[in-house]
């Protein structure tokens, strides 16, 4: 049996795959040095901290994450045409000691059952709409293209910064991105202004992960975005990480699957509920599998992360994946878990 990461590999790079891709299985989420100093890393029931950017988050319990907390005094870009006043980056230069710490967990990692994903969150769009409040920042895309262009580079620049780091003293072999670009049925802008103010800066920053050792660039955008695939594509995301079953999932891996795949499915709002029951998390999951099959496709729930709301429902979800595994490809269970980490590790 393929350990499953090779499995992922195979399903995603268009070879033989010996089974479904059991979610968040065949990759393990890993930090870095920011992740210490950003102070968004926050726990349900935290309120208003704030984070190395100035924006203030909050996580209210009950829900996937935590959000931006968007009241006049806390918005951050007070102006955007001198957001120059109000954005600074946060600084980069960790020593050395931080990321020896870092690399000794990649180092540990058994890199044949798992890919080692450095995990980036909030994306660039993100990072405009958290500090700048996202009505503003959609208008502003409209009525402040050039500030805004210098806005999104300035990101990015700080964003390459970072990759160098990461790619330099941890050496992942995936990248797990954060930046939501919709909602449940449609894209937060049409697709030409999206392709002019983030397709190329994308590249560049995913093209630095691409020729610096990552193998698998993972984007994470829980969503409505069939209409930016073709972007995707041209950005070098490998996986679409959070894809709505809104998205029509078989028409697009019929279209798109040998350049791209697909990675959801299974929006929350689908399994993980008050109420929820392992009959019902079998029946979606089946439903979704059947329907997109395990070439260029992978089940998952849809948030940006192992885990769920409420309590066992993601458990629930990987043991009704490895049961269609085991019925179906003749799989057992104790070579399923050979094949992997096993499923507390988290981050």
């Amino acid at each position: 049996m393929l350990t499953a990461k090779q499995n992922m590999y195979e399903a995603v790079r268009g070879g033989h795959p010996d089974r479904v891709v059991n979610q968040y299985e065949a990759m393990q989420l890993m930090m870095h040095p920011y992740m210490i100093h950003c102070n968004q890393l926050l726990q349900p029931g935290m309120e208003n901290v704030v984070n190395a950017w100035g924006v203030t988050n909050s996580f209210p319990v009950g829900v996937p994450g935590a959000f931006p907390v968007h009241t006049p005094d806390k918005i951050v870009i007070k102006d955007i045409e001198h957001w120059q006043d109000y954005v600074h980056a946060p600084s980069l230069d960790f020593p050395e000691e931080e990321w020896a710490m870092f690399a000794e967990q990649y180092a540990q990692l058994d890199g044949e059952r798992a890919y080692k994903a450095a995990f980036i969150a909030p994306g660039i769009f993100e990072n405009c709409h958290h500090m700048g409040e996202i009505a503003n920042t959609l208008v502003n895309l409209f009525e402040y293209p050039d500030e805004m262009h210098d806005l999104i580079k300035y990101l990015t620049d700080w964003e390459l910064e970072m990759a160098e780091g990461i790619c330099s003293h941890l050496h992942p072999d995936m990248l797990f991105h954060h930046d939501d670009w919709g909602s449940q049925k449609s894209t937060f802008m049409s697709p030409a202004m999206w392709e002019d103010f983030f397709v190329e800066p994308y590249k560049q920053l995913y093209g630095y992960y691409h020729d610096h050792g990552v193998e698998l660039v993972v984007h994470h955008s829980d969503s409505y975005a069939a209409t930016l695939v073709p972007g995707m594509i041209e950005m070098g995301i490998d996986v679409w990480q959070g894809c709505f079953s809104t998205n029509n999932l078989p028409e697009l891996i019929k279209k798109y699957g040998d350049k791209i795949s697909f990675m959801g499915g299974i929006e929350n709002m689908l399994v993980d509920f008050d109420g929820w029951t392992p009959e019902n998390n079998r029946d979606v999951i089946r439903k979704t599998i059947e329907e997109c099959g395990i070439h260029s496709f992978i089940p998952c729930i849809a948030q940006g992360g192992p885990g769920s709301v409420f309590p066992g429902v993601y458990a629930s979800m990987c043991e009704e994946i490895d049961k269609y595994n085991i019925e179906k490809y003749g799989a057992t269970q104790e070579e399923l878990d050979a094949a992997r980490l096993p499923w507390q590790i988290m981050f």
